[in-house]
């Protein structure tokens, strides 16, 4: 009587299409078409801080997605990546003013550029994993760092490179506004394909090696193969993230791909949930605002004590202890992320009453 006039409750998945599908129901297509709409309304009410913050999760979440297939499915690890973020950004600016490329092919451009540079970094991955991975994929963010520096012809060197503004049919999109649709775009375009990836064949095969690569060794997953493909899509994410990042900024330069914000990637996916889609998103979202969330604390706390000395000279170191805190606390008490926290919210309402 109850599942006759309320929603039925429990799990009803019957095949493993259904267990894969992006929509599990029709309310979850509902939700999320509703959320594209308001995303698309947004710059209307939204003041250029807010468009500001939401342009910057785009763009680092585009960027944080190819590292969560590379390290949440795969299994990879990697300390580099902002070296190929870096990378991504240069190469579109390069196309764009050498070539006079237009700004929105030069950025798909730049992500296959870097996707190749990756592939090359990538081939020591086929023979390599854990600590030993992690110490060459850290080689190659100096390596990439030191390129950024010498290679005037591409970087601009010490003097960084201009990075020309978007334009279509001729007209410049120009302003927080205009180039958070440009953002919204491709966030939407990437993440329906990461999402599509891991249920294909392929992503399959990423998670066996993450899994267990014994065992997907003997099933005929060519490790090798998988593992250098891994590297790849994740440099490709990663090089179309950072096109977007040099055109806003209509600069680019070498100080701000440092190893810094390799750690910062990779705490994205930790707090937002290794392998998950969603999670990148969500992660990527906490650790753009939690900066803004602490000076906001620092401040209020400021304003309530005054200006002692001691008290604003801690408040200053708050700001930068707030991420790595936020990532150690994640490992201790939620180590599965952001993503995990939703699902257990979504089960106990789907399950209710039968929760247990």
């Amino acid at each position: 009587m109850i599942g006759s006039s309320l929603i039925p409750c429990g799990q009803y998945k019957t095949s493993y299409a259904k267990d894969t599908t992006i929509f599990p129901t029709p309310a979850s297509r509902g939700w999320v078409i509703f959320g594209i709409l308001l995303l698309l309304a947004v710059p209307t009410v939204a003041s250029n801080y807010h468009l500001n913050l939401l342009i910057q999760i785009g763009y680092l979440g585009i960027a944080a997605l190819g590292l969560n297939i590379l390290v949440g499915c795969t299994g990879q690890i990697s300390l580099g990546h902002a070296g190929f973020f870096g990378f991504g950004a240069f190469a579109s600016a390069w196309l764009n003013n050498t070539y006079g490329v237009p700004v929105l092919l030069a950025m798909p451009l730049a992500g296959v550029m870097t996707t190749a540079l990756g592939l090359l970094f990538g081939i020591p991955a086929g023979r390599l994993k854990g600590l030993y991975l992690a110490i060459a994929t850290f080689a190659s963010q100096f390596i990439l760092e030191d390129f950024f520096a010498r290679a005037n012809w591409f970087t601009g060197g010490s003097s960084g490179s201009m990075a020309g503004p978007v334009t279509l049919f001729g007209y410049e999109v120009g302003g927080d506004k205009g180039y958070f649709y440009v953002v919204l775009g491709w966030v939407l375009v990437t993440y329906v394909l990461g999402a599509n990836l891991l249920r294909t064949r392929d992503g399959r095969a990423f998670v066996a090696v993450r899994d267990h690569y014994l065992s997907a060794e003997v099933m005929g997953i060519n490790l090798t193969k998988y593992r250098i493909l891994s590297f790849g899509i994740s440099s490709f994410y990663a090089g179309l993230g950072g096109a977007l990042y040099g055109h806003y900024l209509n600069f680019v330069s070498a100080e701000g791909f440092t190893i810094l914000l390799s750690i910062q990637f990779l705490g994205m996916i930790i707090i937002g949930g290794m392998g998950s889609v969603m999670g990148t998103l969500m992660g990527c979202t906490f650790m753009v605002l939690l900066p803004e969330a602490t000076e906001a604390i620092a401040t209020g706390i400021k304003f309530m004590v005054g200006d002692i000395p001691k008290v604003t000279e801690g408040l200053a170191y708050l700001k930068e202890a707030s991420i790595g805190l936020a990532i150690v606390l994640f490992l201790i008490f939620e180590p599965d992320g952001l993503v995990h926290r939703w699902k257990l919210i979504k089960s106990y309402w789907k399950l209710y009453p039968f929760s247990y």
